[in-house]
């Protein structure tokens, strides 16, 4: 079993940045994706950023030149870089990974509060 451990949220003013760590408990073999998906009270979880096996990465659109996803395969964690924080990015942050062959695995989620 994998676990996902997110850690960096907290609380910040409207043009800070904060960035998001995702550590894995372990190398997950045959990842094919690694995301981060949020969700604010009253509303659905919602992608926001998402890289693949072959780094290739991709954005929600209202994050797009604010948010930076990367990884670093050797520590096994995924980042999520945010600039620029609006109070619409206040939110539940979520890391999941989806894998080839044992399926899906999400984090407990990180608290991101930005007061405007």
């Amino acid at each position: 079993q994998v676990q996902l451990v997110e850690s960096g949220g907290g609380l910040v003013q409207s043009g800070g940045s904060l960035r998001l760590s995702c550590a894995a408990s372990r190398s997950i073999f045959s990842v094919l994706t690694m995301s981060w998906y949020r969700q604010a009270p009253g509303k659905q979880r919602e992608l926001v950023a998402v890289i693949t096996v072959s780094n290739t990465t991709n954005y929600a659109d209202s994050v797009k030149g604010r948010f930076t996803i990367s990884s670093d395969n050797a520590k096994n964690t995924v980042y999520l870089q945010m600039n620029n924080l609006k109070p619409e990015d206040s939110a539940a942050y979520y890391c999941n990974a989806v894998t080839a062959t044992t399926g899906a695995y999400w984090g407990q989620g990180t608290q991101v509060t930005v007061s405007s």
